[in-house]
């Protein structure tokens, strides 16, 4: 190794935590021993071994931590390290390092990477507290005392019968016999068809005095309600419930990986969402919902306290809120009178990109299938008061700028909302881009949803590439800064004497909402959930790959934090707030939220270069 290179390893290990807190004597035995190799994405995978256990380093690339089942653990670039659990426990290596990009792996082995733990307390520590998140974030993986927040593959069957649409009925219920299994599913060149389940056999064949002989594709359920593979065991129980079906495809690209049924959840979980949403179905009146939503502030304690991910938590909630909006929806109903015409419930911003919190206000509308008489506007105007009103009572306080649909101004026809939409994406005025950006973070929660695609439909129609539109968006989204100095020192915010700290929503979840919100609609991405978009933007060509998971971990990460200083300002009986005042995290999460804010800081400028056109 020649002078130069020696020289730019020291100054990359001096700019990397924890290998700059080692003295220089201490980094030239780390280099000594150091072995860098090439790792190609053809290959797949990193190869790790349980005998010979080393510590790897990232010089160049990207790579995921994945645990057996497939969940992520933990996304790498320049920097990160991996391989350190088995070398302080000397269990086996269970997890893979997946290559994503290709790129340029150091690694050392177990002598030097213990020599250095003994020699240096604050490099021993630093995988020690390493080591113990891991842990916490692999137990979401196999505890089951609450797993209605994780996803689906904690509790699917991987181990699929099928059969043919020609089979036989006697064949199939032969087959699920001999495997002891409920249901079959009926594939044909590995698409699946349909489903069919002991019920279907009782109901459709025996009860209606069908052959055996006949064709399973004659009593099967056609193209059977499926769920993705990303989605959790709590949306998987409340489409069950939603479509009275016990047993659901889960579908992963088009191909079917595993099958999750009632039983399944049932015997792994005890699923707390699951019961508050059942509790508020049967709700018949406000005040009795408004008692049950009492429950929402414990529920959230409870998934901070265990460590969710901020991602999940959202969801979650939002999951809530989406049943208490549908239940005053069927009680207005029933109070008014059916509807005049066909419509839908839209949510716009927090509700809307499915990642609400504690303390979220109301952003909705109401969309109608066409232009109302004033009669008709007078009942939806009703039926929104009532709704509006009662998220109110339950916690999710009227909106301050008056982002209602019991505002005559938000409950319109998709005609009138189209050109609404078009008004701002033809004629971009600053102002008032800043205040409709939100809207296009647009759900239907409940009612005609095909009215909400028709409009989205058209919305990016128009947005796509719409390089006017796009530089008024990006204009606006770099006006606010993440709260990074010079030298990268924090910058807090104070009222008067009091500092308050950091606002973790407005300096930054709501800054990459905003940056992944503009390539979206430049994209013609119709996802609204910011992480959703973000996993489509990795095939597009106006992001890469390597800046879409950056935007992702950042987004997870001062998530993390936001939610975690809100537990513990509702733990110290303080007010719950975004605000965070950086002594009140450790040393190594100061370091990480640095690169979270520096990560949306250069996000800010790659909008800008791309779309400002000089008005930012």
């Amino acid at each position: 190794m020649d002078s130069g290179q020696l020289q730019e390893l020291n100054e990359f290990f001096l700019q990397t935590i924890p290998f700059s807190e080692l003295s220089q004597p201490q980094r030239a035995d780390l280099i000594r021993n150091l072995s860098i190799e090439y790792v190609a994405k053809r290959q797949q995978q990193v190869s790790m071994s349980s005998d010979e256990p080393r510590l790897f380093i990232v010089s160049s690339g990207a790579f995921e931590i994945r645990s057996p089942q497939g969940e992520l653990v933990d996304r790498l670039d320049r920097g990160g390290v991996f391989g350190y659990p088995t070398l302080l426990t000397g269990e086996a290596v269970v997890n893979k390092a997946v290559v994503l990009e290709d790129g340029l792996l150091m690694s050392i082995d177990g002598d030097t990477f213990n020599r250095l733990r003994q020699q240096n307390r604050a490099f021993d520590r630093f995988f020690v507290q390493a080591h113990a998140k891991r842990i916490r974030v692999e137990s979401r993986f196999v505890s089951k005392s609450d797993s209605s927040h994780f996803v689906v593959t904690s509790v699917m069957t991987t181990d699929l019968i099928h059969a043919r649409l020609q089979d036989t009925v006697q064949d199939c219920a032969k087959r699920m016999r001999d495997h002891r299994v409920s249901s079959l599913l009926i594939m044909e060149q590995q698409c699946i068809k349909g489903i069919v389940t002991d019920k279907d056999l009782r109901n459709r064949v025996l009860a209606e005095g069908r052959s055996s002989d006949s064709e399973i594709q004659t009593v099967m359920t056609p193209n059977p309600v499926t769920i993705s593979l990303k989605s959790s065991v709590f949306e998987a129980s409340l489409l069950m419930s939603e479509h009275r079906v016990h047993h659901l495809p889960v579908m992963d690209d088009g191909r079917v990986l595993g099958l999750i049924s009632s039983t399944d959840i049932m015997r792994n979980q005890s699923s707390q969402p699951l019961l508050l949403v059942n509790r508020i179905n049967r709700q018949h009146s406000i005040e009795e919902l408004v008692k049950v939503s009492q429950q929402i502030p414990k529920l959230l304690q409870t998934l901070i306290s265990a460590d969710t991910r901020a991602e999940e938590i959202g969801r979650l909630l939002t999951l809530i809120t989406d049943a208490l909006t549908k239940r005053l929806l069927q009680i207005g109903e029933a109070h008014l009178g059916a509807a005049p015409m066909a419509y839908a419930w839209l949510a716009f911003g927090s509700q809307g990109r499915q990642d609400q919190v504690a303390k979220s206000d109301q952003d909705n509308g109401l969309l109608l299938a066409k232009e109302p008489t004033q009669a008709e506007q007078d009942y939806f105007l009703r039926l929104a008061k009532l709704v509006c009103d009662g998220l109110d009572a339950c916690g999710f306080v009227h909106c301050p700028g008056d982002i209602m649909a019991m505002n005559p101004t938000w409950c319109r026809s998709i005609d009138s909302w189209q050109q609404q939409f078009y008004k701002w994406i033809d004629s971009p005025q600053p102002k008032a881009l800043m205040h409709a950006s939100i809207f296009f973070d647009m759900r239907a929660i409940y009612g005609a949803s095909h009215l909400c695609e028709q409009l989205q439909h058209a919305i990016l129609k128009r947005t796509k590439g719409n390089s006017i539109f796009l530089a008024g968006m990006a204009a606006n989204a770099v006006k606010a800064k993440p709260p990074l100095g010079f030298f990268n020192k924090f910058v807090v915010e104070r009222d008067g004497k009091e500092v308050k700290g950091m606002d973790l929503k407005h300096k930054g979840n709501a800054l990459i909402n905003d940056i992944v919100r503009i390539y979206a609609l430049a994209d013609g991405i119709c996802e609204v959930n910011t992480s959703a978009r973000l996993s489509k933007l990795m095939n597009s060509k106006l992001l890469s790959p390597k800046d879409a998971l950056n935007l992702t971990d950042a987004q997870e990460f001062i998530g993390h934090l936001r939610l975690a200083n809100q537990g513990r300002q509702h733990r110290n009986g303080e007010p719950i707030s975004n605000y965070l005042q950086p002594r009140d995290i450790s040393s190594l999460a100061r370091h990480q939220l640095r690169d979270a804010f520096d990560v949306v800081h250069r996000a800010q400028q790659g909008i800008a270069l791309k779309f400002a056109r000089g008005m930012a």
